[in-house]
């Protein structure tokens, strides 16, 4: 129990007392600072009782000179006694002189450094704060942009749906996360602070630096895997002998000819017939970016087969006996430049006929379903064509699928080449590592692009640096893989602006091929490395295998790195368009 003030002077008082020829043990050593005051106080009386006795009693109300005199020459005799008698040194011996700000030493610059990291740490930390609130308060109140539900569909201010990671959006999980980012920065808060109070080797600690909270043992993660669904719709693609289906892309570039060629290959399915791959005279070099094994390993048969294998097998004499267009306009989405390229090739071209004739006076494609399509394009001629497919409009919730619409017994049908992921996987064990994003950000003719759409999906960088940062903060991953066909002037600018808590996020991008370094050994040594369409491909498969996923809205190379991502399991619940739910802060007007 703590005794009072008045106690422990009565204490005191008793305790001198006591008379001089009673025994008492040693007093214990008193701290530097009570020995101080003892001293200090001991040195008051002696000086007193010096003065005492070198002055007489002092009466009168002025001293007179004799006095002065006398008091000039006890006084020099006073200090020495007390200097002799007195172990002043040992007062100050477990007094450490610590240097503050302001004195010029290492020990004040230190301050200075950790007080105004302190003091940006708290500015971060109310920055975040705010932002918290503000999309907490946002939530609380009910939005005046969503209509009831009794709201009439025509109106323009009916609901208005937003993805489900936008920036005004707000989980239980994110809350959680947050906060928890408001504890990491208050511990660093304590260190930066306590930083500069060191004496001699021993530095300073915060007390119970969590408060008994282990924030790597807080049991959240944002950003985990999407769950696969129990159950897929899918087909079985059983051909039949001597029925083929002759593959025709030709819009856009590899992602679209990829959509394309997936969308064909579940018509070969539903119409029970081999696809042939198209010929490299006329589109791409498939076998050099897809594994073509693959695809007819995953079904147990041979579902597809090469033109130069069909063409040997038709002895260079092919002949496509129907042309069922499902584009009405133009027919097959073919032009005059393409047939004739088809008939350079030595292939003989049936009627060119639309199934839906009607349709080339739409100008956007109709939905169609499974029940539409075996009607129209069921036949008995050998081969068939049914021209590009990259707009047919089919069954997207069975295409979308992870694993796509068919049966088969793989994770994904189309994916890359061994050549092609085996350095994918090398340049992420070289580069990246098992934790990072990866952020497709398409720019060249994007602006253009974009800007023509009701909702334009091109971002100042500014903004776009802000939604990465988002992404950044929920998923904790210390690098960023930066697929672009941005000019330098605008990644610079991007880097500069992708800052976490002080420290640079790096994007990190594909370096050009270099002898020195190996993780692009076995494209050069197979004569495959620089061609832009294996790096694209590379491309791609270093974004599939990402934790996170930030793509470019309105692009089919996005899309189709999603495909791989849904079908690979790698999709994450983070996985977004980049600033998702929102609209540029700025557009351009039109030409």
């Amino acid at each position: 129990m703590e005794r009072d003030s008045s106690s422990s002077d009565d204490d005191e008082d008793r305790r001198t007392l006591v008379p001089q020829s009673e025994a008492k043990p040693p007093p214990p050593t008193p701290p530097p600072a009570a020995a101080a005051a003892a001293v200090f106080e001991i040195a008051r009386g002696a000086a007193a009782s010096a003065a005492r006795s070198c002055g007489g009693g002092g009466g009168g109300g002025f001293w007179s000179s004799k006095r002065y005199l006398l008091l000039a020459v006890c006084l020099p005799l006073v200090l020495i006694l007390l200097f002799f008698s007195l172990d002043l040194g040992r007062l100050f011996r477990g007094v450490s002189v610590i240097r503050v700000a302001g004195d010029g030493g290492d020990g004040g610059d230190r301050m200075r450094e950790a007080e105004l990291r302190a003091l940006y740490l708290l500015r971060n930390q109310q920055s975040s704060l705010v932002k918290l609130w503000n999309r907490t308060v946002f939530n609380a109140a009910p939005s005046p942009a969503v209509a009831p539900a009794s709201a009439s569909s025509n109106s323009s201010s009916a609901k208005v749906d937003l993805p489900p990671h936008s920036s005004i959006s707000l989980s239980s999980d994110e809350f959680r996360s947050a906060l928890l980012e408001q504890i990491k920065l208050n511990r660093e808060i304590q260190k930066a602070l306590l930083s500069s109070h060191r004496l001699g080797n021993i530095t300073s600690e915060p007390f119970d630096e969590d408060a008994g909270f282990d924030p790597s043992n807080s049991g959240l993660d944002l950003c985990r895997k999407v769950d696969k669904l129990s159950g897929r719709r899918t087909i079985e693609w059983r051909p039949k002998k001597d029925r083929f289906l002759f593959a025709i892309c030709l819009s856009g570039q590899i992602s679209n000819h990829l959509i394309c060629l997936e969308k064909h290959m579940f018509f070969a399915a539903l119409l029970d017939r081999t696809l042939i791959l198209p010929s490299p005279k006329l589109d791409y070099e498939y076998d050099r970016i897809l594994d073509i094994n693959h695809i007819n390993e995953c079904f147990g048969r041979k579902v597809v087969m090469p033109f130069e294998e069909f063409s040997d097998m038709k002895k260079n004499k092919i002949t496509i006996d129907r042309f069922i267009c499902y584009i009405a306009s133009p027919p097959c989405f073919l032009d005059e430049e393409h047939i004739k390229r088809l008939k350079t090739m030595g292939i003989s071209l049936g009627k060119i006929e639309a199934a839906w004739p009607e349709d080339a006076k739409l100008k956007e494609q109709k939905k169609r379903v499974v029940g539409d399509i075996t009607p129209k394009f069921s036949s008995d001629a050998e081969v068939l064509a049914i021209g590009d497919m990259f707009y047919a409009d089919v069954e997207e919730d069975w295409l979308m699928q992870p694993g796509g619409p068919l049966a088969h017994k793989c994770k994904t049908v189309l994916q890359p080449s061994r050549l092609i992921m085996l350095t994918a996987q090398r340049f992420v064990q070289t580069f990246l590592g098992s934790n990072f994003i990866a952020l497709h950000f398409r720019r060249h003719g994007f602006l253009k692009f974009c800007n023509a759409k009701k909702e334009s999906c091109f971002f100042p960088i500014p903004q776009a640096a802000e939604c990465i940062l988002r992404v950044v903060e929920r998923s904790n991953a210390p690098a960023i893989y930066l697929s672009t066909d941005a000019a330098e002037s605008e990644t610079n600018l991007l880097q500069s602006l992708v800052v976490l808590n002080d420290k640079p996020v790096p994007l990190v991008k594909r370096p050009d091929h270099n002898n020195v370094e190996k993780w692009d050994a076995l494209l050069y040594r197979n004569h495959i490395g620089g061609d832009s369409l294996v790096e694209a491909m590379l491309d791609k498969t270093i974004c599939a295998l990402s934790n996170v996923f930030i793509g470019s809205s309105g692009s089919t190379f996005t899309e189709d790195i999603l495909r791989l991502r849904r079908g690979w399991g790698s999709a994450s619940r983070c996985d977004e368009y980049l600033c998702q739910g929102e609209r540029p802060n700025y557009i351009a007007e039109q030409e």
